[in-house]
């Protein structure tokens, strides 16, 4: 199997890249920073595709690298500097902070699928999947504007595309997680990193004939879910 990640240096991208694969699969991890999981050595053949998927072109830079594909993960995301905090101000965040957002966490993933389609559409089962997130969803609770913003259009190019897709019979899905648990506040009403990872193995793993089309996975701590 052969699969992309965006975003694959860090938080929940590092986990996929590090243990989503199986061996003799193939990974393509895209990323600003080296990805410290090119270093395993477990039977999974690691590339590192050094971007900024913001810029001017490199969408089309990254497919030209890519001759077999059957997986993308939508996963890069970016958010205000003061998310999720008491501190998060709406009337604090600069204009080149929200475009950033709604750059990366949208029209990057657009782009991105468009350059990749023809070497995807060649998988005998081609599959799209999106990481969203429960700020997402209707009544969520969540006060981040463009983060949420973004998400909620994250949620509209899935269900689009699938659309787009269906008669090329490419699987679209988007997943919503809340509340992740890292080292720094892991504690048990937050969301393992390995869940997130199943459920998309489970995902990536499901025949042509089946169509996923959303995943919310809030924490238990989630209670506005």
């Amino acid at each position: 199997m052969n699969i992309l990640i965006t975003g694959a240096s860090r938080g929940l991208g590092e986990a996929f890249a590090k243990h989503l694969g199986h061996a003799g699969d193939t990974l393509w991890l895209v990323s600003r920073n080296r990805p410290a999981s090119i270093d395993l050595t477990d039977g999974i053949e690691r590339h590192w595709l050094e971007a900024d998927l913001t810029a001017i072109g490199i969408h089309q830079q990254i497919a030209a690298q890519i001759q077999n594909l059957d997986i993308i993960i939508h996963n890069a995301a970016t958010w205000e500097s003061s998310a999720f905090s008491h501190t998060y101000d709406f009337l604090s965040i600069s204009e080149a902070e929200t475009r950033a957002i709604i750059e990366l966490n949208l029209t990057a993933p657009i782009l991105l699928t468009q350059a990749l389609l023809p070497v995807l559409k060649n998988s005998s089962n081609p599959k799209i999947i999106f990481i969203g997130s429960i700020n997402g969803l209707e009544n969520s609770g969540m006060p981040e504007v463009a983060y949420n913003a973004s998400k909620f259009g994250l949620r509209g190019i899935a269900h689009a595309l699938r659309e787009t897709l269906r008669q090329d019979r490419i699987g679209v899905s988007i997943i919503n997680p809340g509340s992740i648990g890292w080292e720094s506040n892991a504690h048990d009403f937050l969301i393992p990193p390995m869940d997130i990872v199943n459920i998309t193995r489970t995902v990536l793993e499901s025949s042509r004939y089946t169509v996923i089309k959303e995943i919310d996975m809030p924490a238990m701590m989630d209670m506005q879910v």
